[in-house]
């Protein structure tokens, strides 16, 4: 996570211009201590092989980014998701009595306020913030504690519920997604097939080191870009791009705005 954390272009060379030269000074090193005669011995059946292996890395690298995009866009569909709902209930607070109507807008005010301030950088570390925790209780126990005094009031109160538990489970799916999609196990999959896939084109030989180097170069650069969008997008609230409450935030413009409206 704490390659997550990192600028972006601290990432960058860390993860693609560090193993790129490495992988580049390899190849150079092969090659003065193995005859170019030798090598290429290897190259049709090394060639069968890196073919395979290729095809088998490219799948599994495609597969993560796919997976880890795929929570991105969810945990942006998770924050718009538990921000329209906090809407729908400062609107339909709006058929309560007067008492009970401040109070439960209040509370929605300092919910999204607090979940903005508190919930963000708890979960660029990976864990919830108790803060938001308590809001979203004492937004509970008001709700609980409303008294209908007709069917009218009923009805909107199961509304308000019905709210108030979308609200619940959007943030806790974005809590779950925040630390992050991939597991350690496809992680070490990732690492050791991309050393594994590079380290094969120490086994070819060509006449010109300089190309063989450009080449392997080139693999690698691909190779190490894909793992850099994965950890770059793995925690979608934690480094340079995240997801960022904008919608908890017109949220809260949207409360005053109705709340002009209503004065």
């Amino acid at each position: 996570m704490w390659l997550t954390s990192l600028p972006l272009w601290a990432s960058g060379f860390l993860i693609i211009v560090v193993p790129t030269a490495l992988a580049m000074a390899g190849t150079c090193l092969i090659r003065r201590r193995v005859p170019l005669a030798r090598l290429r011995i290897n190259n049709e059946v090394a060639g069968f092989k890196f073919a395979t292996v290729g095809v088998l890395y490219a799948v599994l690298l495609a597969f993560a980014v796919l997976v880890v995009w795929e929570k991105f866009s969810d945990a942006e569909s998770d924050v718009a998701r538990e921000a329209g709902s906090l809407v729908n209930i400062y609107r339909i607070v709006e058929g309560t009595s007067p008492a009970p109507r401040a109070q439960l807008r209040a509370l929605l005010t300092r919910y999204l306020e607090t979940a903005i301030a508190e919930d963000w950088p708890a979960m660029s570390r990976g864990r919830p913030s108790p803060a938001v925790t308590r809001a979203l209780n004492a937004l509970y126990y008001a709700v609980d504690g409303y008294a209908p005094s007709d069917q009218r009031e009923a009805a909107l109160m199961t509304a308000m519920l019905n709210q108030l538990t979308a609200v619940t489970e959007a943030r806790r799916e974005r809590l779950v997604k925040a630390s992050g999609a991939v597991p350690g196990v496809i992680w070490l999959v990732l690492v050791v097939g991309g050393v594994l896939t590079i380290g094969f084109t120490f086994f070819f030989g060509t006449e010109n080191l300089r190309a063989q180097t450009l080449m392997t170069g080139a693999l690698s650069v691909l190779i190490f870009s894909g793992l850099l969008v994965i950890i770059c997008i793995d925690h979608p609230f934690t480094g340079p791009f995240k997801v960022g409450p904008d919608p908890m935030l017109l949220a809260l413009e949207d409360f005053g705005r109705s709340e002009g409206l209503a004065r």
